[in-house]
Order: structure tokens, then sequence, then C-alpha cells
């Protein structure tokens, strides 16, 4: 790692090796199905309890009962009256389906979590098709982030791909993020082109294994959509979670659009001046095969954030591996930039 990092002695908390060292409305946090299965959840508050309508849409999927157990199992995970605001960004074909662990964790702690469904991602009623620019599949984050009262302040957290979606709020929205936490997440910086770490990410996971691109605008064309296949999930992405967690993921992901470098350059443009005015965590997955520790140290390096945290034995989804250790960690984070 570069001497430039910010560290202490090294220490252990909760099982994780440590390098270095918000209050707001009530949200619900959504786990729900794929992409267009469902219409977006309409919330609404009775007292000091939350609820969540949801409108169905035809579901476009063969095995529609197991989905609908699912959906009935994760609908809705609310917290009560807190002092900390999480908000969980997915990766790349998943939703917010995949924080579940986290979210019953940040509950039970007495504070608030807000999981949202990117573009085309979960619950969001959008194909992959249908939001061909970054900005597109991000826009769930920013309105969120722009409905916020001016004096809340939340923890973002992103995880893999959810990097580049919490970095351009960050730079949009720097006034009401305490602290960002880079879940082995791709993090750009001013200096550290958004489009680098995406290209690199992209060349370390759309040729592995049974991962498929289609090509929507024709042969000739680059590729419009990844879809992640099941024997590069259970060897990648889930080696060291529960099966059962592997099995409700293949039930869920979903394609995501293959953004051309010049939009998401265009799209992320930041600055020190906001973007670099936000504390900034990198929480590093072991034993990550998606995001090898190399990589995950390349971007450390390149971008020094405000602490480095480690946790060992976790693979690419940090959150199904070690959820314990990384909600520890993220409640650690709160306490200390909140």
């Amino acid at each position: 790692m570069s001497s430039q990092i910010k560290r202490t002695k090294l220490k252990y908390i909760s099982g994780l090796n440590s390098f270095g060292g918000q209050k707001t409305n009530n949200h619900v946090a959504s786990l729900g199905l794929p992409m267009c299965s469902l219409k977006t959840p309409s919330h609404e508050a009775k007292g000091g309890a939350l609820s969540s309508n949801y409108n169905a849409a035809p579901l476009r999927f063969s095995n529609q009962v197991s989905r609908e157990k699912l959906l009935k199992k994760y609908v809705i995970l609310s917290g009560p009256k807190a002092n900390k605001h999480f908000v969980l960004v997915h990766t790349g074909c998943h939703g917010s389906w995949s924080w579940y662990k986290i979210i019953e964790l940040v509950k039970s702690s007495g504070n608030y979590v807000t999981a949202l469904d990117l573009g085309a991602s979960g619950t969001n009623a959008k194909q992959a098709l249908e939001i061909p620019t970054f900005s597109d599949y991000v826009s769930p984050l920013m309105k969120f982030m722009a409905s916020l009262p001016a004096d809340k302040k939340v923890v973002l957290v992103g995880h893999s791909f959810g990097g580049l979606a919490i970095s351009k709020a960050m730079e949009t929205f720097p006034e009401k993020i305490s602290a960002a936490v880079f879940v082995t997440a791709l993090m750009p910086s001013p200096p550290l082109n958004a489009t680098i770490v995406y290209t690199e990410s992209c060349d370390a996971v759309l040729p592995e294994l049974d991962n498929r691109v289609t090509y929507d605008n024709g042969p000739e064309n680059p590729p419009t959509t990844l879809v992640l296949g099941p024997k590069f999930m259970a060897t990648n992405l889930y080696h060291l979670s529960p099966i059962k967690d592997l099995t409700m993921a293949t039930k869920l992901v979903c394609p995501l659009y293959l953004y051309p470098v010049e939009d998401i350059s265009k799209e992320i443009v930041l600055s020190k001046k906001r973007y670099g005015s936000i504390r900034r965590v990198f929480i590093v997955a072991a034993e990550s095969k998606a995001f090898k520790k190399e990589f995950q140290r390349w971007m450390i390096e390149n971008n020094p954030p405000d602490e480095v945290e480690e946790i060992s034995g976790s693979d690419h989804m940090v959150m199904m591996s070690r959820p314990q250790q990384l909600f520890n960690s993220l409640l650690r984070i709160a306490n200390s930039y909140v």
C-alpha cells in the first residue's frame, strides 16, 4: 500500500484489519424482484411507522412462483427512530435485495437505512435498453439525494460498480453526505479518471466464464448489455457466501447496460472542492475474485482515502459473506464521521 495513505497503528475491530483511523425522515428500504417485475414502490407514513405499497406489474420471468416468495420475504425493512442514516447502493446486475442482511442489522441497531434500486435494477420498472445513459442509470439515487432536506446528511455506501454512482452523488450533493464508503468499489477521483477504473472493471468481468454480452445495435457495434452467468457468480462473486444467497442471486440478477466510456467521462467529472471534501473509507474484500486485491490496492494508492479497512474471509459480495463484520465497520464509520 502506498505510504501516502493516511493510517495509524494497525488495529483489529470486530474482525476487520483496519488501516487508519443524520438524522432525516423515515424512509423505506425495499428489497424486491429484478427489473421490471414490479413498479416502483410508493411510500406512505402511518404514525411512527412506514408501509410500502406495491402495484404489481406483469412478471416477465418463467420462475414467477419463486420470485413471489422472495418478494414476500424481503418486501420491506425499515428502522425505528434513529440518529444515523445509511444509503446503500448496489453493484451492477444486482438490486437493493443484495443488502438484505445489512438492512436487517442496521434496522435492529436503531438507525435509518435506505437501499435504492438504480435504473433497470430490482423493482425499477425500466429495462436495460431503456436507460442507455449513465445519467438514466443513477437517476434514482440522484432524485433521492435531491429530496433530502438541506440540513440532513447521510452515510453513502456503494458496492463494486455502485462506486461510480456514489461518486457522482458526492460531486453533486457534498453538503448532504457525512461520509462515503466504497465497499470493494470503483473509486475514481479528480486525477484518476472514472473511465480508467470503469475500463479496468469491464476488462476484469466481461470475458470471464459464462458471462455474456448482447449486441443489440448489431455485431459491428460495441456490446450493449452484460448478463452475469451462474458459473461466474458462483466462482468469482459468491464463492464464500452461503449457497442460499447464491441461489437467490441467480434468480434476481438482471442485465446491465454497458455505457460507452465517453458517457462515463461526461457524467462523472469530479473536483477536489466538492467530491474531495467528503471523508472516504475504502473497504477491501480480501478474497474477492471479481476485483482482485491488486486492483483494489491500485485504486487506493492512486486515490488515497481517509481510511482503508480489510475484511478477511470476504468474497466480492461482502454483505453476503461477512455481513456482521461489514455492519460493524459501517457503524464505526458513521459514529466517527457523523
